[in-house]
């Protein structure tokens, strides 16, 4: 039997998963990450019948709009309210945002595309309101730039079942997949650039993890750059210049943060070693832009090294922090941290060096994968759905 040990008073047992948006959105987050991959490896291996995830763009459907923006969610309704100061989401209209996501699940399952596309739509516009008010109660302009971010990630999921009911053109699902991971590459970049020095100087003494202005400034607007080319659907010669330029300003970045100095800390390491899965991924992203890689590696890069690993950093972190427990991660947590990196080494550079065993590298990184959230979903359901341990409310 698992057990999580807790410093005293011992929580109250009231059901508590409403209490604030990390506790609802990282448990299904968790949960779905485990289930869906797991199905869509057994699909792709034949071992069951297609058709829920078997195409390439569903699976990449749902965990973009399905886990990685539910993890967003999650991480806003309860950031936002520390920013500002005033109350996001809770309770009934909580359930309902997540009544929203839940609809849009089911409708992927039973192929109801219409239906998806309003469901996976709504998710990221109700979760937009839901930060918009207390962001613009409190004059709190510097964050509001997540709220057309949301807005415009519901459009591109709208637009992917436009596409899937054959309202719009069938290349629309890539372009709005690809857009869609623009947008939630952004937002990591900018969470990350903000709370990794932080997290890592409060961590370690001496660690010294600095920023640069135009280090800052190079960073997250060449990623804008990527992400309007992909809006407007720019010449592909022009992705691999940018896409160069910057995995050289993230990786500068980075540096500049000490990785080298957080190897014995799993709750700041876990962090580091997402990151560095961005320019990897961007350059990456260049060499598919030439030819001289496959797309489906440099989107690997993101989705498994650098969303993988900073939302399961992530959760663990908010989720202890806002239930009042200790920041330290405790050996299952370190056992998830390194199965999601190795999930990301395997389907990348695995895939790469071994094309002949391609679908071998894929089932073993969904195990992985898998692994890694349903550990976190099990070990933190008693942590979610419990009240904070010091009695504060959140």
């Amino acid at each position: 039997m698992l057990r999580i040990d807790e410093p005293s008073p011992a929580p109250a047992r009231r059901f508590a998963l409403w209490d604030l948006g990390f506790r609802p959105f990282y448990l299904l987050a968790s949960a779905f990450a485990a289930l869906s991959v797991a199905l869509w490896a057994l699909e792709s291996a034949g071992w069951l019948p297609g058709g829920y995830l078997e195409a390439p763009t569903r699976h990449g459907h749902e965990m973009l709009f399905g886990f990685a923006l539910a993890v967003v969610a999650g991480f806003l309704f309860t950031a936002v309210r520390n920013w500002t100061n005033e109350p996001t989401p809770t309770g009934g209209w909580l359930m309902a945002i997540a009544a929203l996501w839940l609809l849009a699940r089911v409708a992927m399952l039973v192929a109801a595309p219409i239906v998806a596309g309003i469901a996976n739509a709504a998710f990221p516009i109700a979760v937009a309101i839901g930060i918009a008010i207390p962001l613009a109660r409190s004059g709190n302009r510097r964050n509001f730039f997540f709220v057309p971010l949301l807005v415009a990630a519901g459009l591109a999921a709208f637009a992917m079942q436009l596409a899937a009911a054959g309202v719009l053109p069938w290349e629309t699902r890539t372009a709005s997949l690809t857009l869609g991971l623009d947008i939630v590459m952004f937002i990591i970049a900018v969470v990350a650039g903000r709370v990794v020095p932080m997290f890592t100087n409060n961590a370690i003494a001496g660690a010294g993890a600095g920023r640069r202005p135009w280090i800052e400034k190079a960073s997250l607007g060449s990623l804008l750059a990527l992400l309007a080319i992909d809006l407007f659907g720019a010449p592909p010669a022009s992705v691999a210049p940018i896409a160069i330029f910057a995995a050289a300003a993230h990786a500068a970045r980075l540096a500049l943060w000490r990785p080298w100095r957080t190897f014995r800390t799993p709750l700041v390491w876990v962090l580091h070693a997402a990151y560095a899965w961005i320019p990897i991924h961007l350059a990456l992203r260049a060499g598919a832009a030439v030819g001289l890689v496959p797309a489906q590696f440099a989107i690997h890069a993101l989705t498994i090294g650098a969303i993988g690993g900073m939302t399961i950093g992530m959760m663990t972190r908010t989720a202890r922090g806002h239930t009042g427990r200790r920041l330290e991660a405790d050996r299952w947590e370190v056992a998830g941290y390194g199965l999601v990196q190795a999930a990301a080494v395997v389907r990348v550079f695995g895939g790469l060096a071994w094309r002949d065993a391609y679908l071998s590298t894929v089932l073993v990184s969904a195990a992985c994968w898998s692994l890694a959230y349903g550990i976190y979903a099990v070990r933190y359901w008693p942590i979610l759905t419990r009240p904070r341990i010091d009695g504060r409310p959140g």
